[in-house]
């Protein structure tokens, strides 16, 4: 039967005592991780979110009734403890922060009783996570996992810190706003008040913080919570948190200076990594040639070299076909991989298919100098010579070739050089590398749809010097937009804004929108520019995918407390589910169920 804890007050959290507090009487709190009865004294650790500590219960201690209450104690059972902090009599635990102290117990309350879990609270669970998110509440109590968490908490807490010494305003906006229909899919919520009519939950605050630089904040941050409707995977969840920041009268260099300290503090005061200032930069034309992405991992070589020249008149039909269809060929070199057995060649060649690869070509350099390779007989030796000089090619070394357009190269180039490096062990977690990517292109365009779209959103600002390129060739206009990498994830991205009304309307003229079409979406926006409006430029960090880098886990589920799965599901919850009749009526809602569904 619970008890209560009248009288009782925590002194110290199980992980606070060391042997500095031998000799003192303390009251910890806390759940049974296990229990050793070794006749006539009792073992007991004890768990809380500080960590472990050992706890001793001997009836001349405690007496009969209390020493009764030790031998029930099972797993997950909440208890306090009052009792003296000894140093240990048996083995020191090297383990364990407090591996050289124990509490000898002279009072035990059993403050909750547990059933049996439905799996060990361990660290590192083996457990399948399936079974954990629907015991989230559980799954939280894992070691590991409140590691994360706290790690989170810090992680903000000394961002607020910065960017307020900073003079930045920490200001909220709203949850519910209007949707656009650029970007992602939204996240919709019906109006009772307004039948007919959609609130949509934020992507981004984007439009609001510019709203607040228009009405003289000058410097703005919020840790905001954003919702997309879009299909999940490791790093992605329909809700996710971002670090959000706006600044005024600003350009490109002045934001990353300031997220440059930022990440430095945060990284310093929370894992004790120290990050070497500036942080390298690159263009995106740059990362593109040499890495085939946009958020490059820079922990390993393996660049991508562009062949075509060498190629462009050999007897080989793929390399000479794809550069008359204004492609190319480019290749890597998976260093020290020569003597790679054929199926794990077969199975990188499978790989590359999923990026839109119709193949590859590959050249193994053996000991000898000779080569091996898929299209040797369409080549002279010359040529192959070339090629292998192109890529530093050595003996011993394997050389991957891709030929299509530019884009198919680089994707699958690009992934090819990752699975290569996961395949390789050349990742390690313990090595942090960032980058900034710059000069993004400011529009994509649309073959199926035959029209430009933003590539960031359609407030991002062109580079000066491209600016006339918007009336004659805006495809090769750069942005002044900027991505924060790292270990090949966009940690976070922003750009200077468009604050000239003319140039905005330029963009929107682009993009294909009439004057009526741009105000009927931003309109409100638009008229808040009309009436003075200072340069600003801002950024947006994932919160979820920062943690998780700096946590070393492979999942943003890890690091947020109540994830859903991958079909936007909540196991623990069972949200989304049905509502009643009323309220669908209230809210001028019919739900039409397609037959066979």
């Amino acid at each position: 039967m619970a008890e209560s804890m009248k009288g009782l007050h925590r002194s110290h959290r199980c992980a606070e005592l060391s042997n500095k507090n031998i000799g003192e009487t303390v009251t910890v709190m806390g759940w049974v991780q296990k229990s050793r009865n070794k006749g006539g004294i009792i073992f007991v650790d004890l768990r809380d979110r500080s960590g472990l500590l050992q706890i001793i219960f001997e009836d001349g201690d405690i007496g009969a009734e209390g020493f009764a209450k030790a031998e029930k104690l099972r797993s997950e059972f909440v208890v306090a403890i009052v009792g003296k902090v000894e140093a240990r009599r048996g083995a020191v635990n090297p383990n364990l922060i407090t591996g050289d102290i124990e509490i000898r117990a002279n009072d035990i309350r059993v403050l909750s009783e547990a059933n049996t879990p439905p799996f060990p609270i361990d660290e590192d669970s083996k457990t399948k996570e399936e079974l954990r998110l629907k015991y989230r509440y559980l799954d939280l109590r894992r070691p590991d996992l409140q590691r994360n968490l706290i790690l989170r908490s810090k992680v903000a807490n000394l961002t607020r810190q910065f960017l307020v010494e900073e003079g930045f305003l920490e200001i909220e906006t709203p949850m519910l706003t209007k949707s656009t229909p650029e970007g992602a899919r939204d996240y919709l919520v019906p109006s009772r008040v307004h039948p007919g009519n959609f609130y949509a939950l934020p992507q981004s605050p984007q439009l609001f913080k510019q709203l607040l630089m228009c009405s003289g904040y000058d410097r703005y941050f919020q840790i905001a919570k954003c919702f997309r409707d879009e299909d999940l995977r490791a790093d992605r969840q329909p809700e996710f948190t971002q670090i959000d920041m706006e600044l005024s009268f600003v350009d490109v260099d002045d934001v990353i200076d300031v997220n440059e300290r930022l990440l430095k503090k945060m990284f310093k005061e929370s894992i004790g990594i120290d990050i070497e200032l500036p942080i390298q930069r690159m263009t995106w034309a740059e990362a593109m040639e040499r890495f085939g992405s946009d958020k490059p991992d820079i922990r390993f070589g393996m660049e991508l070299k562009n062949v075509s020249d060498i190629v462009k008149n050999s007897g080989f039909g793929v390399f000479t076909g794809a550069i008359e269809n204004g492609g190319s060929v480019r290749g890597i070199n998976a260093e020290g991989q020569g003597t790679m057995a054929r199926k794990k060649i077969d199975a990188l060649i499978d790989y590359a298919k999923d990026f839109g690869g119709k193949g590859l070509a590959y050249l193994s350099i053996n000991e000898d100098g000779s080569y091996k390779s898929s299209f040797a007989k369409f080549m002279t030796e010359e040529e192959l010579d070339l090629l292998v000089k192109a890529l530093s090619g050595k003996p011993g070394d394997l050389l991957f070739f891709a030929a299509d357009e530019d884009e198919v190269v680089f994707d699958v180039l690009g992934n090819l050089r990752l699975e290569l490096a996961r395949n390789l062990d050349l990742l390690s977690k313990d090595d942090y590398k960032f980058l900034w990517v710059t000069e993004f292109p400011l529009l994509e365009y649309s073959k199926e749809d035959k029209r430009y779209y933003a590539k960031h959103h359609p407030f991002t600002s062109p580079m000066d010097e491209d600016l006339h390129l918007l009336d004659t060739d805006p495809g090769k206009v750069r942005a002044k937009a900027y991505d924060i990498v790292l270990n090949g994830t966009e940690i976070g991205g922003g750009s200077v804004r468009i604050h000239q009304t003319d140039v905005q309307e330029k963009m929107f003229g682009v993009l294909g929108f009439t004057k009526d079409e741009a105000h009927e979406r931003f309109g409100f926006l638009l008229d808040a520019f009309s009436y003075g409006v200072p340069p600003h430029a801002g950024l947006a960090y994932g919160l979820d995918r920062l943690i998780m880098l700096m946590a070393k886990e492979d999942s943003i589920r890890d690091v947020i407390a109540f994830p859903k799965v991958k079909d936007a599901s909540c196991l623990m919850t069972e949200a989304p589910g049905k509502v009643d009749d009323t309220q669908l009526t209230e809210l001028a809602i019919d739900v039409v169920v397609e037959e066979g569904k």
